[in-house]
């Protein structure tokens, strides 16, 4: 136990440093682009002179580095700046974004999980025979299929030509829970698939390995039922898969930007594209910032629980 909160202290404060070199990349790479802040805030009409008193009164002249001190402490303060006009507190337009951006990721999530460990249980449980096969073709398909061409292609199956879902848009699970759900259903699928056929490959790999151990087959000898030795089995080897699950996260957090699009659904995906497209540098590096913050606390609190369960750490 001593062992395992030396290392989980140790990530901790490595989270700080993290955040502050993801602050700078951000800043940085945003200062950079073409956009004109003051051509955006006062529009087409200002004067040069406009433009100019706009970029002296906003710290647009200041060196690099003041820019970025006074960004930290914005940060600090809670304040990501406002969008271009109609102007609006960025904080505030992530707050209302962000929700429904970790619906549809923690929802692909459960599904990715819950596929791979179907496929992955199924193929090492029936080794080399059809199930193996059929699961491995199914988990090379998914891995090669990209969510974005997933997506459309379930619209056009099951909201156009089968009208069982709809197109896109988002229904508020306080108002309709299965409207909700329905709304959510196509993209968290499409989010999921391609996380679930890896980590499938990940489980029925660790599954083999486990059932050809001594103890299992000791276990098999003497009558233990089969269903008994594969849920003890299971736990040991989901070690591994989630080694990587903090990492596939990210994967899906960072698919959801593109698969909110697809599907209309007003998450951070919709932000940043309304940020990009309007050439509002505020809000591209609020939601780009947020987002990175957000994998990065995904995966501390992903190598926590590796930590936890890992016996091997617990015992050194």
């Amino acid at each position: 136990m001593v062992t395992f909160l030396r290392l989980a202290l140790r990530r901790l404060a490595i989270m700080p440093v993290m955040i502050l070199g993801i602050t700078l990349l951000v800043f940085v790479v945003l200062q950079f682009s073409p956009v004109d802040p003051a051509y955006n805030a006062l529009g087409d009409g200002a004067s040069a002179a406009a433009r100019a008193a706009f970029a002296e009164a906003n710290g647009l002249n200041d060196p690099l580095p003041v820019r970025y001190v006074r960004f930290l402490g914005q940060l600090l303060s809670g304040d990501l700046g406002s969008t271009v006009p109609p102007s609006q507190p960025v904080l505030d337009r992530i707050s209302v974004a962000l929700p429904l951006t970790i619906q549809l990721t923690a929802l692909g999530l459960v599904i990715a999980i819950v596929l791979a460990l179907v496929l992955g249980v199924t193929g090492a449980v029936f080794r080399d025979r059809w199930p193996d096969q059929l699961t491995r073709v199914l988990s090379i398909a998914g891995v090669a299929v990209p969510s974005f061409w997933l997506g459309v292609l379930l619209i056009q199956q099951f909201a156009l030509n089968s009208p069982v879902f709809p197109t896109g848009g988002y229904v508020n699970p306080a108002d309709s829970f299965s409207g909700w759900l329905r709304s959510m259903a196509l993209p968290a699928f499409a989010l999921a698939v391609p996380v679930a056929a890896s980590l499938a490959r990940l489980v029925r790999t660790s599954m083999v390995a486990e059932l050809d151990r001594d103890y299992v087959r000791t276990a098999t000898g003497n009558g233990l039922p089969r269903h008994v030795v594969v849920r003890g089995v299971l736990r040991n080897a989901l070690i591994t898969p989630l080694t990587v699950l903090g990492v596939r996260v990210g994967y899906l957090l960072s698919g959801a930007v593109v698969i909110e699009t697809i599907f209309d659904l007003p998450g951070m995906g919709k932000l940043i594209l309304e940020g990009v497209t309007g050439g509002d540098v505020a809000l591209v590096q609020g939601t780009v910032l947020t987002i990175a913050v957000a994998f990065l606390v995904v995966n501390v609190v992903v190598d926590l629980l590796y930590l936890l369960v890992n016996p091997r750490i617990r015992t050194v």
